[in-house]
């Protein structure tokens, strides 16, 4: 099944729960990959979705770096709910250990010896832990593994 099939249903469970917060989320998400479609004009294949829903996570979670960085409890508890809905729709986040475990096979494979060369692992680790990992903590990991 499509996540645009699967919002569709679950915003659908949404109205009848009246499950306010959820059902914003949900439209979105929906807006959000409907939108990319617009632009790309054609269908999204299922890597184009989860790229489109880890921008939409990226952008709850530096909105709650923000928010927290002003005292502002208030939008940081609604921020909070909105990456627990939107985590229900991206796969299985890796462990800090299995993402430790890329980024040391990445350094291997491309023979990186230094801080210098921290793009070239970036770049041959991201694919594979695209929309299964936070960018930020895996350029900490990067950045510690190379140093």
């Amino acid at each position: 099944m499509s996540l645009l099939t699967t919002l569709n249903e679950d915003m659908k469970t949404a109205m009848k729960a009246k499950d306010k917060e959820s059902l914003t989320v949900i439209r979105m998400l929906k807006s959000a990959i409907q939108n990319e479609q617009i632009k790309e004009g054609r269908e999204l294949n299922d890597e184009e979705e989860l790229t489109v829903l880890s921008r939409e996570m990226k952008q709850r979670r530096d909105s709650l770096a923000e928010f927290e960085k002003a005292d502002r409890t208030d939008l940081v508890e609604k921020v909070q709910k909105e990456i627990v809905i939107v985590e229900k729709y991206l796969p299985a986040q890796l462990s800090e250990a299995e993402i430790r475990e890329i980024v040391q096979n990445a350094i291997d494979q491309t023979g990186a010896t230094s801080p210098k060369e921290f793009g070239k692992v970036m770049g041959a680790v991201m694919p594979k832990v695209k929309g299964k990992a936070d960018g930020n903590q895996v350029n900490a990991i990067v950045k510690e593994l190379l140093n």
